[in-house]
């Protein structure tokens, strides 16, 4: 690093922070919509962890959470809301500005 580079503190959103909840907003990028199966598939995690991050996505306002049933079971769909978009797109800024890309 050069004598005139400074270096800047850059704050990373803490919930975007956490790998099941990144890649359950990142995949909501590309997908208009997904569903509680399709998360435990990418995320490989357990149901009771997942329900547990979505609803904290849910509780900032990052995602909006449908419930509904297929048949006669529970049917969990998740949507990417505007504050969720502008939240991964402040995150992805962040993490370049962190690597110097």
């Amino acid at each position: 690093m050069n004598k005139e580079e400074t270096t800047e503190y850059v704050e990373i959103d803490p919930l975007l922070n956490m790998p099941v909840r990144l890649a359950v907003v990142s995949s909501l990028i590309k997908l208009k919509q997904a569903d509680f199966a399709y998360f435990l598939k990418v995320t490989q995690t357990t149901q009771g962890n997942l329900s547990h991050q979505l609803k904290k996505l849910n509780q900032a306002g990052y995602i909006g959470i449908i419930k509904t049933y297929k048949g006669n079971y529970p049917h969990t769909i998740c949507e990417l809301t505007p504050k969720g978009l502008k939240a991964f797109e402040e995150y992805v800024k962040a993490i370049k500005k962190i690597l110097y890309i």
